[in-house]
């Protein structure tokens, strides 16, 4: 019988539940807030995982500083994992920005725009 989910898939999901608490409620850094954790991708060895991280502000400066923040404090979220899984191995994050959000709303934008000018285009018509 096969399995629905796999031990990373399972790891994965457990860790950007967790990461997701912690950055909301133990990183106090103001600089780093309205984050979301978008997804987690575990290595096979369960030692890496890449964290893909969104923001509520869009300003570019910005979110570069806060995932480089994320980065600096990636030890002590990593030992606060450590301490909420049960896990023998919690594995070294990397913060990265997940830009789909933006690109999606951008998209969406777009689209309506789009639907806009042909609606007008059709009552000129």
């Amino acid at each position: 019988m096969p399995q629905d989910f796999s031990r990373t898939e399972r790891v994965r999901h457990q860790l950007q539940r967790e990461i997701a608490v912690i950055l909301q409620r133990e990183v106090k850094d103001p600089r780093v807030s309205m984050v979301t954790v978008s997804d987690v991708e575990v290595s096979r060895d369960l030692a890496y995982a890449k964290v893909f991280v969104t923001f509520f502000n869009d300003d570019q400066e910005q979110v570069k500083q806060a995932v480089k923040i994320l980065n600096d404090a990636a030890g002590f979220i990593r030992s606060l994992l450590g301490k909420r899984i049960k896990a023998r191995v919690v594995p070294e994050l990397k913060f990265h920005h997940d830009e789909s959000l933006n690109e999606g709303i951008r998209m969406s934008r777009l689209v309506d725009e789009a639907r806009k000018r042909d609606r007008n285009d059709s009552s000129e018509d």
